[in-house]
């Protein structure tokens, strides 16, 4: 049985996603729309190139590219949760194309730690790191390492972990930003300069 979420603003705004029942946690749909509002305070969404690591359902890197975000790479390692993602692509991808939205949006299915091994092309310059809870923080930490040298200058990462656990390293070559809270989620966001 698959469960339902949406998206939520923007172009694409109140299409559903499908959601495999056991394979993802995705963000909530309040979580969602808290951290995309301060996205856009900032101005951060206007062709914005994403990557969504731990992907799950696709539903953040999409919700951006709903609000304007130009590009959006999905990385997501459980092959039924990435086939999730190719078929939210699809149906976020044909609002585009009806709109004249040029967008790109893939999904590499693959281990996070395999993809930031690798250099990559791009540039990011919002990254979304929803990382199942039971992940370590040594792991989330060595993946915040490996994502540097494919940042952009002045971008944002914006990390979601469980508020029970303790708060993860922050590596050097980031700046602690804001952290939010909302009940079982914790919120951070982190700034390269």
């Amino acid at each position: 049985m698959l469960n339902m979420t949406r998206i939520i603003g923007g172009i694409a705004g109140s299409r559903k996603l499908e959601s495999p029942a056991k394979a993802t946690r995705p963000t909530s749909d309040r979580i969602r729309e808290s951290i995309f509002s301060m996205l856009d305070a900032r101005d951060l969404l206007e062709d914005a190139k994403v990557l969504d690591l731990y992907a799950g359902t696709g539903a953040l890197a999409l919700e951006a590219i709903s609000r304007g975000a130009s590009l959006a790479h999905m990385v997501e390692r459980d092959g039924k949760a990435a086939a999730v993602c190719v078929a939210n692509s699809r149906v976020v991808q044909k609002v585009m194309t009806e709109e004249l939205a040029e967008v790109e949006t893939k999904v590499i299915n693959k281990a996070v730690t395999s993809f930031l091994a690798a250099p990559t092309a791009t540039d990011y310059n919002l990254v979304f790191i929803d990382p199942p809870y039971e992940i370590s923080n040594e792991e989330v930490t060595e993946n915040l390492k490996a994502l540097l040298p494919s940042l952009a200058l002045n971008s944002v990462v914006v990390v979601e972990r469980s508020s029970r656990n303790e708060k993860f390293a922050v590596p050097t070559g980031y700046e602690s930003g804001e952290e939010k809270h909302y009940g079982d989620t914790a919120i951070y966001w982190l700034n390269h300069n």
